[in-house]
């Protein structure tokens, strides 16, 4: 299904509602958010793999959405954001353990390996196939929010090989201090960009998990191609809103290069 309803709105297509999940035996819903011109260009785009799918432009989401469309819009009047978007929708009752890394003593199932299989042995090469996206690490993204962002940054880290670009809103660090020492030990494998956001109103300890990220990411930037954004909201509660508000911030510094 293909929906245009602007000039550079971007071209919505549902890839499939119940796309198969082999890894995890079930199905999700896939959109992909194309350029306005896509079809009447042969240019090849980066991409950005991000989660939530069902939060990031559906105006009917329970708890507001992002305005991804919208911010692409208005990213494509100032001849910006010319990035293939790839929505995953969340599993709705099965969201917290198909983002989680990590086992914990407070939960019990993990996922989050066999969600990234799919994505890396599924998802990915499927996309690749089927639009012309750039070749290369540098011009492959992935975020996300809460969650999402977690299981951004620990893909980020693990397929550091795939993933250039790593777009990570209010992730949940909460949930395990493996995450720490992952990044402790992580190495870019090359050009890597990474947009780092958190709210000053979201949990009573969030920004200074994330502060401590940020920190630990800092260090990194003694390799040349190494390059960290840090972003923070002193009003910015844990929501869809003031992470829309990011996005469209993100997207040009991640991909302005």
């Amino acid at each position: 299904m293909k929906t245009v309803t602007h000039p550079y709105q971007p071209i919505i297509e549902i890839l499939e509602e119940e796309y198969e999940i082999p890894q995890l035996n079930r199905t999700r819903r896939i959109s992909v958010l194309l350029p306005h011109n896509y079809y009447s260009s042969q240019k090849h785009y980066p991409v950005l793999y991000l989660h939530d799918g069902q939060n990031l432009f559906d105006d009917y989401a329970p708890y507001g959405n992002w305005g991804v469309d919208k911010s692409l819009a208005q990213l494509s009047r100032q001849g910006k954001g010319e990035v293939i978007i790839v929505a995953i929708d969340h599993g709705g009752v099965l969201r917290i353990k198909e983002m989680l890394p990590y086992t914990t003593s407070k939960y019990t199932e993990s996922e989050g390996q066999l969600y990234l299989k799919f994505m890396m042995e599924t998802l990915k090469p499927m996309i690749d196939n089927k639009y012309r996206v750039m070749a290369g690490r540098e011009h492959t993204g992935i975020g996300g929010s809460s969650l999402g962002g977690l299981i951004s940054l620990y893909a980020g880290f693990m397929y550091r090989h795939i993933f250039g670009k790593m777009m990570i809103f209010s992730p949940s660090l909460w949930i395990s201090e493996e995450i720490y020492s992952l990044a402790k030990a992580y190495t870019p494998f090359g050009p890597t960009d990474v947009y780092l956001y958190a709210g000053g109103m979201e949990s009573a300890s969030h920004y200074g998990n994330v502060l401590r990220m940020e920190n630990i990411l800092q260090e990194k930037r003694r390799f040349d191609y190494f390059d960290i954004h840090f972003a923070h909201n002193p009003r910015g509660e844990h929501r869809e809103i003031y992470w829309g508000q990011q996005f469209p911030v993100a997207m040009d510094w991640l991909f302005k290069k």
